[in-house]
């Protein structure tokens, strides 16, 4: 069991009138922190539970009149309904719940895709609830007491294998070298499949191949779609998929400097490692690969965006690159101040912070993450 970020900001916010919505990748530990919270809230004995893989709790939840569903909850305080976006009218249901019991019952609802969830609560929820996002676990929940030496001797495996609870857990290399094929195996892409009508699974595989190996590079769907054999906006459609299920996500570039942009085209990163390098069926160790500096762009990346989610830090994030020459990785704009991050794997004799396309720059290396993600 692992210290979840989220945990005791959800805690603060029970019984305050409005459902709390747990998003985020399968498997991460979304259903493990909701019985956790209801342990801690000490209303283990007075919740009722759906599991909305199960047809028959999904049909007692969709598309009811709140006194059927009243008589669902009895005198039960808590609702916990997992895997809620395999109700149809999700969003409806619970409105009626949160507006009919107000502060009195606690929702908590948690889902793995957004398109599926977010997406149906979006209208009729609207200042009835509060999102959480959970991914992957983090650097500071992997290591609470922030022993920089350790993360630096465990930094390889999580390049390497990912931050996945079971990953996690796994005792061997080749542990989680198997569980990740079993994530691997369509089921991290199964609301893909089952919501969206996507039918032909060799088409995604070979897609989020090619997304794999550009990690750290502009993505362009012209040349993704060549690759593949789909057209420019059946990619772009599938991309968009897979972010909203958590699979990747997407950089933009920042558009302040349009003249000296190079590109328009966004960047394309992977939520966890080992889900990557398990669909490129590479766990070489690092002196054994030649993507190193883009696993490691990639790990900052998505451990600096755990880290704003977490802390509530609202920022916009970009990647810059101009045509005389400057790049930088990640740009954080906040309150009209902008600062840049280079990531380099390997120690550089270059200043600590220096000015590229007139943004201040801080260059990020294994030796001094303490202060970027943790």
């Amino acid at each position: 069991m692992y210290n979840r970020a989220i945990k005791s900001q959800i805690l603060d916010k029970l019984f305050k009138g409005k459902a709390i919505i747990v998003v985020g990748p399968r498997q991460v530990g979304k259903t493990t922190l909701a019985n956790g919270l209801i342990d801690e809230s000490g209303y283990e004995k007075n919740i009722i539970k759906f599991n909305c893989d199960n047809p028959t709790d999904r049909d007692k939840l969709n598309n009811r009149d709140f006194e059927f569903l009243d008589s669902l909850v009895g005198d039960k305080k808590m609702i916990f309904i997992d895997e809620a976006q395999k109700v149809e009218t999700i969003g409806q249901t619970i409105k009626l719940l949160v507006d009919c019991y107000k502060n009195t019952k606690q929702v908590i609802a948690t889902g793995s895709s957004s398109i599926n969830l977010l997406d149906k609560t979006q209208e009729p929820l609207t200042g009835r609830k509060i999102i959480f996002k959970l991914f992957p676990l983090s650097v500071s929940e992997l290591y609470p007491a922030k022993d920089l030496l350790k993360i630096s001797k465990e930094l390889e495996m999580l390049l390497i294998y990912g931050s996945y609870p079971e990953v996690i857990n796994a005792k061997s290399a080749g542990d989680k070298e198997d569980v990740l094929r079993e994530l691997n195996s369509s089921y991290l892409y199964k609301d893909v499949f089952e919501f969206q009508e996507i039918k032909n699974s060799s088409i995604l595989t070979s897609l989020l191949k090619a997304l794999a190996l550009q990690i750290g590079s502009e993505v362009s769907y012209n040349e993704l779609a060549n690759i593949v054999g789909i057209d420019k906006k059946t990619v772009e459609r599938y991309i968009d998929l897979l972010e909203k299920n958590y699979i990747i996500f997407r950089l933009p570039p920042y558009a302040k400097n349009q003249r000296r942009t190079i590109s328009k085209m966004r960047k394309v990163y992977f939520y966890d490692l080992g889900v990557r390098n398990s669909i490129i069926n590479n766990y070489n160790l690092l002196a054994d690969r030649a993507d190193i500096g883009a696993l490691f762009e990639n790990f900052m990346i998505i451990e600096r965006f755990k880290k704003q989610e977490y802390d509530k830090i609202y920022i916009n994030n970009y990647f810059l690159r101009t045509y005389d020459g400057a790049e930088i990785d990640l740009i954080e704009e906040r309150g009209g101040k902008t600062l840049g991050y280079e990531f380099k794997w390997k120690k550089r004799t270059v200043a600590k912070v220096k000015q590229l396309a007139g943004i201040d720059c801080k260059f990020i290396t294994p030796e001094n993450i303490k202060g970027f993600i943790i």
